[in-house]
């Protein structure tokens, strides 16, 4: 399983800087440089779990471990492709299929369950479980 403080040992081992910024708008966000290197910036007093700072940080890192950013300028760039490929990598990096299928084979059969587990969202572990049952992000809210 894969903890927060791994999280931010994982960023420091790559060279991404992770800062802690208030912001208005986010509570999360990563940046490319021209170099290949990326920055990412938390708001951590706007989330009120550490579940929710995990799987936002993990996202923002799968944004940085896959490349992938979208261009708000581009007028073809579509944005749900390049959000879905960021969370495809965090829910692999922080409930792996095998682990997913441990716990349930343990005993964690209800969302709440599992979320607690994985020290997750909820809507974390729907995602996870559209991806690794049909193959996509589609969890409705």
């Amino acid at each position: 399983m894969t903890y927060l403080p791994d999280l931010y040992q994982f960023a420091e081992s790559r060279g991404i800087d992770v800062d802690w910024f208030h912001m208005e708008r986010a509570t999360s966000l990563s940046m490319p440089f021209p170099d290949s290197s990326c920055c990412i910036a938390i708001d951590p007093w706007r989330m009120e779990t550490i579940a929710q700072e995990t799987v936002a940080l993990a996202h923002e890192l799968g944004h940085c471990e896959t490349g992938n950013f979208y261009n708000p300028h581009a007028v073809l760039d579509v944005r749900k492709k390049h959000e879905n490929r960021a969370d495809k990598w965090a829910i692999q990096r922080l409930i792996p299929q095998q682990a997913l299928d441990e716990a349930v084979a343990n005993g964690c059969t209800e969302v709440w369950q599992l979320a607690e587990y994985f020290n997750v969202t909820e809507e974390f572990v729907h995602k996870t479980i559209c991806w690794y049952a049909h193959g996509n992000l589609a969890y409705a809210h």
